[in-house]
């Protein structure tokens, strides 16, 4: 496992240590966790649009004309 050291904020490092001892935990361990959540986010964003982007390029649907804002909200 890497280390990895961070400039920050002395009064940003202060409150995180405060916020890390009220979850009892660290704070290497929050940006630890926090870092693993944005990047396993991002990944599946960006996963999903390339499936949409795929299913949009197969499709052959497409609107004859344009749509209004009357018509989008058109009630049935």
């Amino acid at each position: 496992m890497a280390n990895l050291t961070l400039a920050i904020d002395d009064a940003l490092l202060q409150r995180a240590r405060e916020a890390a001892l009220r979850q009892h935990t660290t704070v290497h361990a929050m940006v630890r966790d926090f870092l693993g959540r944005f990047v396993e986010a991002r990944s599946r964003r960006l996963e999903a649009l390339e499936q949409f982007e795929a299913v949009a390029a197969v499709s052959n649907s497409a609107s004859r004309e344009s749509w209004s804002r009357e018509f989008l909200h058109e009630r049935s």
